[in-house]
């Protein structure tokens, strides 16, 4: 069991840069720290930025860390960001969510809003089902044909799944992300699997009240156009949409990471 005293040290935790405002950047499924390296030297420049990896992470050295039972929702992962910023003592940061970490940072504001002063939420779904009444980008069929495919061949579903949710044209990026998912291995990538694609945040959006930025690339082919609009129309507080005008997919900081800084240093600015 992880104690508070030990989260930062569980999370590979580190802080880099100096400034009076804090930035937590959060990665996604099948990342780790290791996806904002293109960001954190611009961004480290102004700002004090706290990266760190999730339990799932092929990152964290003790991979038993990782239980599934527990992370079979994202309240266990919230309660772990509140842990880690309460045992380092920040106060009122801004947290840069990426794909599910986007949704935990939301629950996380609920949960304690006074430790987060603004949520980019990057490339973020509250529910990736679709219904008769919201799109979120997939049937159900075809999700537990991703599920299938993770179980028959890990490796493989790997590399096919980078080069479709980060953009084709960018090899190294690919490369890198499709070793990031394998890192992750098979035990851990299933039941996680299965927590992002069968969750529904949907609720949760009317509870958010800290000020939300979300950042929606030209063509991500895992969240549809019409997600942030239902999440900018559903989150409580104030919130904004801002477009990367790239094609590059779903893992901006990795394939269009200028651009991604563009608008990052926008909404900082102007916070």
């Amino acid at each position: 069991m992880v104690t508070p005293k030990s989260m930062s040290t569980a999370m590979n935790a580190r802080l880099i840069g100096s400034g009076k405002e804090t930035i937590i950047l959060a990665h996604g499924y099948g990342g780790d720290h290791s996806v904002w390296d293109k960001v954190v030297p611009s961004l480290a420049q102004f700002h004090q930025v706290l990266v760190f990896d999730w339990s799932f992470s092929g990152a964290v050295k003790d991979l038993n860390l990782f239980d599934a039972v527990k992370y079979s929702s994202y309240d266990a992962f919230a309660d772990d960001i509140i842990a880690l910023v309460e045992e380092m003592n920040l106060k009122s940061s801004v947290f840069v969510g990426h794909s599910m970490s986007g949704m935990i940072g939301c629950i996380a504001s609920v949960k304690r809003p006074d430790l987060f002063s603004r949520l980019v939420l990057v490339a973020s779904s509250p529910r990736f089902i679709n219904s008769e009444d919201y799109e979120g980008g997939f049937e159900i069929s075809h999700v537990e044909q991703i599920f299938a495919s993770i179980e028959s061949n890990y490796d493989q579903w790997a590399t096919s799944f980078a080069s479709v949710v980060v953009d084709n044209n960018d090899p190294p990026s690919v490369e890198k992300f499709a070793g990031t998912l394998k890192r992750m291995g098979y035990k851990t990538a299933l039941p996680l699997a299965k927590t992002v694609f069968l969750s529904d945040h949907r609720a949760i959006l009317e509870k958010v009240t800290a000020p939300c930025t979300i950042i929606h690339t030209a063509r991500d082919l895992a969240v549809p156009d019409s997600v942030p609009i239902f999440m900018q129309n559903k989150i409580k507080g104030p919130s904004t949409i801002e477009i990367i005008a790239t094609t590059d997919g779903h893992v901006p900081q990795l394939t269009a990471h200028k651009l991604f800084l563009d608008v990052l240093d926008k909404v900082l600015i102007g916070h």
